[in-house]
């Protein structure tokens, strides 16, 4: 009872590597973990996490600082921010004191928009991950990656990813292949049992996930990968069947819009009867019955219902102004809602619909390409050359409104120009999908009494 007594008084702790704009960091404090580093190498995502970091991830700002062996913060006492290289970093300051080391190591060497080198591309950070694991001895592990690691061609590779965070200590020398070293990791585990409780081993979970299953208004596959000391005793088997179990379907989405006065119709009243016929002229007759909740929708998370706190509707955005570059959201308190000139729709590049979760928010190595953040308006022209004899607007997204697919709060302030910002959010993790698995690793913890 002490100890539980403590636990209530001292929140969990957790550092953050890779933070870029955010998101994952703010997904962990939302789970109730304290923050005690937060580590970033690029400088306008720097700027963001200072920018929002009293707002957004709980801390009364952010200490920037120079000291590769960090010591951390004081209870009430801001996190300190590395602003740097993670592979200079010293961490064993923080040994013992981590329940949770969160990040998503940088994704080009695998991500299908990249070059795809995999484990040869110098961008791959998951050594440093390793690192960091020896260094802290963490708890537990969050990392979140690109689905392309998933691919047949880099299978062996990202078993050897897996292999390494069970069992960190075996550290690889500079001039031995990964291969072989694989090869020496796999005998090792060939050994182990169930039971296994060494503290330097982890137990590891893989999830293939589909952010829109988690109540993200959104379709983005990404791959959440959890480990767990083995020496807490951490139930593994009861914490994949619960980050497994999904929570939001497409079938409870179609079934809402299923009749002209359904849930959705009922919470989007102001939706012109054509755009509610053409979609639900697309639904087919059956529909399989599940007990989750609907996919949230892109026009969801436009008309703040895109998480469970209910936001102020976003006010429109006047396409005579987009010129004007002119930020709509003024009237509402929050900024970046700004309508921006020159949407193209293309092959290869389809636009976003209102009554579906939005398309994959990209990075892009130039920018956020075509269609991927356009989105088809309610609002249609005539059209002769159109089978129908009509043609519906579109325009970009905003900012603001691709911050909210993402499901970052609306206070959160991205630094840069709107490419910049838009990339910040493409290689971000949505926040409530973090904060599903954060708090399932608290949840577990707490089972197994830590």
């Amino acid at each position: 009872m002490v100890d539980l007594a403590k636990d209530a008084i001292e929140p969990r702790t957790s550092v953050e590597l890779f933070a870029g704009g955010g998101g994952l960091a703010m997904a962990v404090h939302q789970a109730g973990f304290r923050p005690l580093l937060f580590n970033e190498f690029n400088k306008r995502a720097c700027e963001t996490l200072v920018a929002s970091a009293r707002k957004t991830l709980g801390v009364d700002g952010l200490e920037r600082t120079d000291e590769t062996r960090p010591e951390p913060p004081p209870v009430g006492q801001p996190a300190p921010l590395y602003p740097g290289d993670v592979q200079d970093l010293d961490l064993s300051s923080l040994q013992g004191k981590v329940d949770v080391l969160a990040g998503g190591p940088p994704c080009q060497p695998f991500s299908a928009g990249g070059v795809a080198k995999g484990d040869e591309d110098k961008r791959n950070m998951f050594p440093a991950v390793f690192k960091a694991v020896r260094e802290m001895r963490p708890k537990a592990v969050i990392c979140e990656n690109v689905r392309g690691l998933l691919r047949p061609s880099f299978a062996e590779y990202f078993q050897y990813i897996q292999n390494e965070l069970r069992l960190p200590f075996e550290k690889r020398d500079d001039d031995t292949r990964w291969q072989d070293h694989n090869a020496h990791l796999t005998r090792i585990l060939g050994g182990l049992s169930d039971e296994d409780a060494d503290p330097d081993h982890y137990k590891v979970v893989m999830v293939p996930v589909n952010a829109a299953n988690y109540g993200v208004p959104q379709i983005r596959n990404r791959v959440v990968i959890v480990a767990f000391r083995a020496d807490l005793g951490v139930d593994v088997a009861a914490f994949e069947k619960d980050v497994k179990t999904e929570r939001f379907s497409e079938a409870a989405l179609l079934r809402s819009m299923r009749d002209e006065d359904g849930p959705y119709w009922q919470r989007h009243p102001t939706v012109p009867g054509h755009v509610r016929d053409r979609v639900r002229a697309r639904i087919p007759k059956a529909i399989k019955e599940d007990d989750c909740r609907p996919w949230r929708t892109l026009r969801d998370a436009i008309e703040g219902y895109g998480t469970d706190t209910k936001l102020p509707a976003l006010p429109q955005v006047d396409l005579d102004r987009l010129e004007e570059k002119f930020d709509f959201g003024q009237e509402i308190g929050v900024v970046d809602h700004i309508g921006w000139p020159g949407a193209r729709i293309y092959k290869g590049h389809t636009p976003n619909e209102l009554d579906r979760p939005a398309k994959t928010v990209k990075a892009g190595v130039h920018g956020v390409p075509g269609g991927e953040s356009v989105m088809l308006l309610d609002k249609r022209v005539k059209d002769a050359a159109s089978p129908d004899g009509w043609t519906y607007l579109h325009r970009y997204m905003t900012v603001r409104e691709t911050a909210r697919v993402m499901t970052f709060p609306d206070e959160w302030l991205g630094s840069g120009p709107r490419g910049e910002q838009m990339r910040q959010l493409g290689n971000a993790v949505p926040v409530v999908l973090g904060e599903c698995f954060a708090k399932a690793v608290a949840d577990a913890l707490a089972a197994a009494g830590h």
